[in-house]
């Protein structure tokens, strides 16, 4: 079990490697495969010793070996992130089709909320990879998880699309796509427990920041982020807390 914890945080380390490439080229068009992985400032192709995850950052001290110019520490954050996510996910879900179907979606968030965060964009081309990647998985499943994650989109999307009309613009295009993509995975109830948590976060958090900021509360304010990670904690917690809600009554 500790063995198979620990490839799992290797694996994510590894994947977390291949993400930080999506959030940088995704946004500027450039493709993900070519080409190979170089410094943006001097253009020197990156060998292996550069581009073990988190290792050759420390190793580097954070720098490129050809032209010294600083790398940026959320290169291995993210890394980092990733790794323990999947050992995470591993822990509560094991070696099942479960666990396949979550790290699957939580590398496809993970991308989405750094491009989100920077950019206020969600790529379409990774809700589309998380589409079609994700029918198979809940297929493998069974086919009631495959159509309750039908609802789940049609009440994600759905939803959110309605705030969106509501607000007049306050919930984005990208927000409502990922709202139903999230339903799918996560069927009726645990979107709604996602968008619960997630609205949560986001008003604490916006209200923070717009009295530390001196900022309206008109400011925009990218809501992917609070969507995925309201995700990750319905993936592990989410039956915990339905069935501790559900006890009140």
């Amino acid at each position: 079990m500790y063995i198979l914890a620990i490839l799992t945080f290797i694996f994510g380390l590894i994947i977390g490697s291949f993400l930080n490439v999506c959030i940088y080229r995704l946004p500027a068009g450039i493709s993900i495969i070519n080409p190979p992985s170089r410094c943006s400032q001097c253009k020197q192709s990156l060998g292996i010793i550069d581009l073990v995850p988190v290792f050759s950052y420390l190793f580097l001290r954070g720098q490129c070996r050809h032209c010294q110019a600083e790398f940026s520490p959320r290169y291995p954050l993210v890394e980092l992130f990733c790794g323990l996510g999947f050992m995470l996910l591993f822990l509560h879900f094991g070696l099942t089709v479960e666990y396949l179907t979550a790290v699957f979606l939580f590398s496809g968030l993970v991308v989405c909320s750094l491009i989100d965060l920077d950019h206020q964009i969600i790529p379409d081309q990774v809700l589309i990879v998380l589409t079609i990647g994700g029918i198979p998985l809940l297929l493998l499943q069974s086919t009631s998880v495959f159509l309750d994650g039908l609802l789940g989109a049609v009440v994600g999307g759905g939803l959110l699309l309605l705030v969106a009309v509501l607000s007049k613009g306050g919930m984005g295009g990208g927000d409502v796509k990922l709202a139903a993509v999230l339903g799918l995975y996560l069927g009726w109830s645990g979107i709604l427990l996602v968008f619960f948590i997630a609205f949560l976060a986001g008003s604490v958090v916006g209200l923070t920041w717009a009295w530390l900021k001196k900022k309206t509360l008109k400011t925009a304010l990218p809501f992917g982020p609070f969507l995925s990670t309201a995700t990750l904690i319905v993936l592990i917690w989410g039956e915990s807390i339905i069935n501790w809600y559900l006890s009140l009554f």
